[in-house]
């Protein structure tokens, strides 16, 4: 699948999906991530980048805070547990790599778990790649200075939540909770800080495939199942309990299987999420002004990617169908008649005369020389007597008598000068 990625990805989508969804083996997932995010493609475009930005010095306001960041990420991993370890070194290169990418955007916190699970993946330079496609490609906006993009998309949330669990959202709107205070972290970190780790890389491989639909539909899973119920809303009589609610989740609705059958059956399409994006759009507009963050386009999934950025493709060399001998001319070129080749008889009867001595060119049969060796060839036989009767007729006759002698003997000197040769 991952040999011939272009042709399953134009061709058989929905296997790769299917794929996704049941869980892509640890073996190869690494591999995988990078061919559904582009971060392959975004490699093989720019040689030597990731090197180049390494090397440079970076901006000292970002490098403390990453500096300080650098420990809180996974501390109990072997990757990340020890300090200046070759975890941290590289999760400290690929962060800083960033900030000189996009120094508009900086270095954002929740950049860091995100670089880090891609990091216990990958190498330091793939890792890059890959964060540069989720910040652009899958959360474009997400890690700007003000958030706008995290704050439209917790109102897109809040207004799916209604359709998708009625009771959750209107507790939550009762209690007048923003958005902001529970999916901040959930969506900024792709729930790498709030899920099991099995159930992380469960999500991760349905997100990398099918793009935020995913991340939306975890969140509208967390929410229905945490406070869709009366009963459970029992025990959320405020904002402060309803708070610590969603954030010491049960471990059941987090369980694996659990949630990824949830996200894979919830109804919630790319057409539904992107309708609801210029809903709240238009609003934001009308109450707040323009966005201040001009980010790309969001796009959904590998698919989306792979179609707005397609991979390089090798130059198709000539397989000419007929191959000639290299000092063979082409057909209908006009060059200088070559002349006639010798036959291999002929080429073997000059190798044997050479070799014995008797000649310095090749021979060149005459009718001339064939006569003169089939006089000395042939000595004088008996010819019976003639009767004296027939001899008035001899010089009539003579001309065709001689003629067949001629013919006769000189097929046979053509056979002994043969046998002489062979």
């Amino acid at each position: 699948m991952l040999n011939n990625w272009d042709k399953w990805m134009a061709k058989k989508h929905k296997k790769i999906r299917l794929r996704c969804q049941k869980g892509i083996p640890p073996s190869l997932r690494g591999r995988a991530w990078q061919y559904l995010s582009g971060g392959k493609v975004k490699l093989q475009q720019n040689p030597g980048k990731f090197d180049e930005l390494d090397m440079s010095p970076g901006d000292p306001k970002w490098l403390d805070v990453i500096e300080r960041d650098l420990h809180r990420q996974f501390p109990f991993h072997e990757m990340f547990v020890s300090r200046g370890g070759h975890g941290q070194q590289d999760l400290f290169r690929v962060l800083k790599a960033y900030t000189l990418y996009r120094p508009e955007e900086g270095y954002c916190q929740a950049q860091a778990p995100i670089a880090a699970v891609l990091l216990m993946h990958m190498p330091a330079e793939q890792a890059f790649w890959c964060l540069v496609q989720i910040c652009e490609k899958y959360l474009p906006g997400y890690y700007s200075e003000k958030l706008e993009a995290i704050q439209l998309d917790g109102e897109i949330l809040f207004s799916l939540l209604q359709k998708v669990s009625p009771v959750a959202h209107k507790h939550l709107s009762r209690q007048k909770i923003d958005p902001l205070l529970y999916m901040t972290e959930w969506f900024m970190c792709a729930f790498a800080r709030t899920l099991p780790w099995s159930s992380v890389l469960r999500v991760w491989d349905m997100f990398f495939c099918e793009g935020v639909k995913i991340i939306f539909r975890v969140g509208l899973v967390l929410l229905k199942h945490a406070l869709g119920s009366p009963e459970k809303l029992k025990a959320c009589q405020g904002q402060y309990e309803t708070i610590e609610q969603l954030r010491s989740l049960s471990p059941k609705i987090m369980q694996e299987a659990f949630l990824v059958q949830e996200v894979v059956e919830l109804p919630v399409t790319e057409r539904q999420i992107e309708r609801e994006h210029l809903i709240q759009l238009r609003r934001w507009q009308e109450t707040r002004g323009e966005l201040q963050c001009c980010s790309l386009p969001r796009l959904h999934g590998a698919k989306a990617i792979l179609e707005a950025e397609p991979g390089p493709r090798p130059t198709l060399q000539p397989s000419p169908s007929i191959r000639l001998p290299p000092d063979a001319p082409l057909p209908g070129s006009k060059g200088k008649p070559k002349p006639p080749k010798q036959s291999q008889k002929e080429k073997e009867q000059w190798k044997q005369a050479k070799a014995s001595g008797q000649l310095d060119k090749p021979p060149v049969p005459s009718q001339a020389k064939v006569a003169a060796a089939a006089g000395d060839a042939c000595p004088p036989q008996d010819v019976p007597p003639k009767d004296p009767a027939h001899q008035d007729s001899a010089p009539q006759d003579s001309a065709p008598q001689d003629s067949a002698h001629h013919h006769s003997q000189e097929s046979l000197t053509s056979l002994e000068s043969e046998d002489t040769y062979l």
